[in-house]
């Protein structure tokens, strides 16, 4: 089973990861005896492996929660993390060594869990659902809050099965300099027309209306786009790669709108949206030289140490309305957290998913920052976090979900047909029209290659 699951791993990743990395093993029965709390000699001679990206949340929380994990279970956790975690985890699996537990999300670079997902290759997680939180009287279905498991991003076949679990979850919107817009008198736009008015009174003074840090950030802005221009019925026949559908005139607007956008985004980005500088697109925002970004929440930790200009108050807004009156869409953005198929430890690593969820793991990521889905945790929060965390309560509405998997093609990613191409639109170097035939050309070879 390892040796067929590398051979597919080392085909669909080829192209994306190199450096080094590793994973240990133990029986399978032992495994099993210690994620049931069968023996405690079983127990301590169990160790699961787990990998998570760092963040801007740091790497100190996970190393707390694995601690209170096997204090808890009395399962070790050997803890990897790195700001490149695809690099250090990718050349071993291709070998057939795994981490138990990845924590790893959509939507990035190396598009490493997109490729897990497309080769069938991500462990059933479902039956944690009904598992008993470790420590808790409470199963694990009764802590997520409602949706989070019932979406494209943790169901990505559509088979009624949960593969990916939910994990910090963060409103998505346009972050701002709320003490600019307070010192100019200027009221933030709720439609895009007031949204290119701001743009021109802006530019009148050397501001820029917008910057991104990456073109990886346009996912939550363009899922809520497109939940603002046709509602929910178009996002799902748009994610799920309908005939015909970016023909219409809901895409038609959504098309416009980023292409107009990019010609009021401040022309340094692109030069510097890349997984190395986006923070210097970001700190576009916080020197005055731009005036909105998609981001979220975790953007406050990510600047804390950045100098900002005199005045500096971190805002946020859902995306303006198409029309006067209409919807406005805010993007709730979530990671995720998987076992791999190959894993060798694949109970105790679902004890430690089950874990996430408890109350001791949920207040260790939320001292720092890291707010995980689960009811009334929001009740806890202060300052700018209650200020992000309320934006549904101040008349935004979520938009959630994203692109239906499909298998492997070469050459194609949602990523790289509908966003990277923003960079190309700033710059000039392709027009409008080039970048829908490229979207459509894609959509056409993901429809076919769906996964149902």
């Amino acid at each position: 089973m390892k040796k067929v699951i590398s051979l597919a791993l080392a085909a669909s990743m080829a192209l994306s990861l190199a450096a080094c990395g590793g994973a240990g093993s133990s029986s399978a029965a032992t495994d099993s005896a210690a994620a049931t709390g069968e023996g405690a000699a079983a127990a301590e001679a169990t160790t699961i492996k787990v990998a998570a990206i760092e963040t801007a949340y740091g790497t100190e929380m996970w190393q707390k929660v694995a601690d209170a994990f096997t204090a808890q279970t009395g399962i070790n956790v050997e803890l990897t993390t790195d700001k490149n975690l695809e690099d250090v985890i990718g050349p071993s699996m291709q070998g057939g060594d795994y981490p138990d537990v990845i924590h790893l999300a959509t939507g990035r670079e190396a598009a490493l869990t997109e490729q897990f997902i497309k080769g069938n290759l991500i462990a059933d997680i479902t039956d944690v659902l009904s598992m008993n939180v470790p420590g808790e009287d409470v199963k694990v279905s009764d802590k997520i809050a409602g949706g989070f498991t019932e979406t494209s991003l943790t169901n990505p076949y559509n088979d009624g099965k949960t593969y990916l679990a939910p994990m910090f979850y963060s409103p998505c919107g346009l972050f701002y300099n709320a003490g600019l817009l307070k010192e100019k008198g200027w009221e933030v736009p709720t439609t895009w027309d007031e949204m290119w008015e701001l743009g021109d009174k802006a530019l009148e003074e050397g501001i820029y209306l917008f910057t991104y840090p990456t073109t990886g950030y346009f996912d939550a802005f363009f899922y809520a786009l497109m939940y603002s221009t046709g509602g929910p019925e178009f996002f799902e026949k748009a994610t799920h790669y309908e005939e015909g559908i970016w023909d219409t005139p809901e895409a038609q607007t959504c098309f416009d709108i980023v292409t107009k956008l990019a010609q009021y985004t401040n022309p340094i980005t692109p030069a510097q949206a890349n997984d190395q500088d986006f923070t210097q697109n970001q700190q576009l925002v916080l020197d005055n030289k731009a005036i909105f970004m998609p981001n979220g929440t975790w953007i406050v930790g990510e600047m804390a140490e950045a100098p900002r200009a005199d005045g500096f108050e971190w805002g946020m807004t859902a995306l303006p309305a198409v029309s006067e009156g209409g919807d406005r869409y805010s993007y709730t953005w979530f990671e995720q957290c998987w076992i791999p198929s190959g894993a060798e430890h694949q109970d105790a690593a679902k004890q430690f998913i089950a874990f996430l969820y408890s109350d001791t793991a949920c207040q260790i990521f939320a001292e720092s920052g890291a707010i995980q889905p689960v009811l009334g945790i929001a009740d806890t929060l202060e300052g700018d976090n209650k200020l992000f965390y309320s934006i549904y309560d101040n008349g935004a509405k979520a938009a959630m979900g994203n692109f239906a998997a499909f298998t492997a093609i070469p050459g194609v990613e949602v990523r790289t047909a509908f966003f990277d191409p923003v960079n190309s639109l700033v710059s000039g170097s392709i027009t409008e029209q080039q970048w829908i035939d490229g979207v459509k050309s894609a959509s056409d070879q993901m429809r076919a290659n769906i996964i149902e």
